[in-house]
């Protein structure tokens, strides 16, 4: 019997108890997903004209396309152009210091370039760029 019981002990004291590193592994995965910084998109893909003086903006948050239909997209939503103010607007009261990239088609209408400019400086979105394709 007590040969029995010393096995028993044994048994016990070799197992291992999971739960700190499972702890470990949810708070690493709620830090990085709580911290990550994700991918906006305008929503759909444009011919952007080329320019020799592009220059990357990597802080772009506000991104807003111009297909050459003179269709608006600002996160992945086809936008009327007298919504487009209230659009930035919202976006920019989520990240006040985010800038607005407009990534107008080759064969975007300027006069369309020109109202999303005008909206995006009314809604208070003073740094906006226009994007281009390096040469």
């Amino acid at each position: 019997m007590k040969q029995h019981f010393q096995n028993l002990v044994e048994e016990e004291e070799a197992t291992i108890d999971m739960t700190p590193m499972l702890d470990v592994v949810f708070i690493m995965l709620i830090f990085f997903i709580v911290t990550a910084s994700f991918v906006k998109e305008a929503g759909i893909d444009v011919n952007r004209p080329e320019a020799a003086t592009a220059v990357s903006k990597p802080r772009a948050t506000i991104l807003v396309a111009i297909s050459d239909k003179g269709e608006i997209w600002i996160n992945k939503r086809k936008v009327d152009q007298r919504a487009v103010q209230a659009n930035i607007e919202r976006l920019k009261a989520e990240n006040p210091q985010g800038s607005v990239v407009i990534q107008a088609d080759k064969k975007a209408d300027v006069d369309t370039l020109i109202k999303v400019m005008d909206a995006s400086r009314a809604a208070g979105a003073y740094d906006v760029s226009i994007a281009a394709a390096e040469q």
